[in-house]
């Protein structure tokens, strides 16, 4: 049985996140329909991690076991043709016997967009938060800042999902602004539900003057989620690099 790796990317609107829903089209559930449409066997893939309902993945790597035989080559084509277009595999490989996409990811990036102007942009719908008040990024960046290292992040966490631990470590946190346009990044080796967008909701508090960005470190201390911002919408987050030991899953 082979071990096969996929690297792909999808546009979130359309989908209840990538996890299977019972009720809901997910992007997993599209995915193997089309793998298992083309390898004649029911298929089970392993997402490197759950995105939300809206979220989008401009990087993203899943795997799944098969005794299909067909070429790895020839696996992007034969998926791309048999799902939606907001979705797309750019690439395919076998990896060894003990890889799987969640457990050997490493390190995760996510960006979060926001489009900071006046006036609405039709092109950005779903695709950014659209904040029309003035942001100062340095600020932004300042706040942003502050989420760096070891922590308990409990109080940027939204109650869904159970976990062992709300202790992450988050490696960068940083704002950048392009024009009209801000992005968030934040890489660390785990997230908590909702974590990103919480973060991004309390930057945001620091930028309106509710906190100051010298209290994050005791807002995290403190674990209530009521002091920290609110949790943003989700189509302007994506996540947008992955880390693995196999290189070749890293671009």
């Amino acid at each position: 049985m082979r071990n096969i790796a996929l690297k792909l990317m999808y546009n979130g609107t359309a989908y209840h996140g990538w996890q299977v829903q019972k009720n809901a089209v997910s992007v997993c559930e599209t995915i193997q329909k089309a793998l298992g449409r083309i390898c004649g066997e029911e298929i089970h893939l392993t997402g490197c991690g759950r995105t939300d309902a809206g979220v989008h993945a401009e990087r993203y790597v899943a795997s799944f076991r098969t005794n299909a035989r067909i070429p790895v080559e020839r696996l992007p084509f034969a998926i791309n043709t048999h799902t939606p277009e907001d979705i797309a595999v750019r690439a395919a490989c076998e990896v060894a016997d003990d890889f799987n996409a969640i457990g050997s990811c490493l390190r995760k990036e996510y960006t979060y967009r926001i489009y900071n102007s006046r006036i609405k942009n039709p092109f950005y719908v779903n695709r950014a938060y659209f904040y029309p008040y003035p942001l100062d990024e340095s600020l932004l960046d300042l706040a942003a800042s502050q989420f760096i290292g070891t922590h308990d992040f409990a109080a940027v966490r939204s109650v869904g999902t159970e976990t062992r631990t709300t202790v992450r470590t988050v490696y960068t946190c940083s704002v950048t602004r392009s024009g009209e346009l801000l992005e968030l990044k934040v890489s660390a080796d785990g997230f908590l539900y909702n974590m990103v967008r919480a973060i991004t909701g309390t930057v945001l508090y620091a930028a309106e003057g509710k906190i100051r960005p010298s209290e994050i470190p005791e807002i995290l201390e403190s674990r209530d989620r009521s002091r920290s911002g609110p949790t943003v919408p989700p189509g302007g987050l994506y996540l947008t690099r992955l880390w693995y030991e196999d290189e070749r899953l890293n671009d």
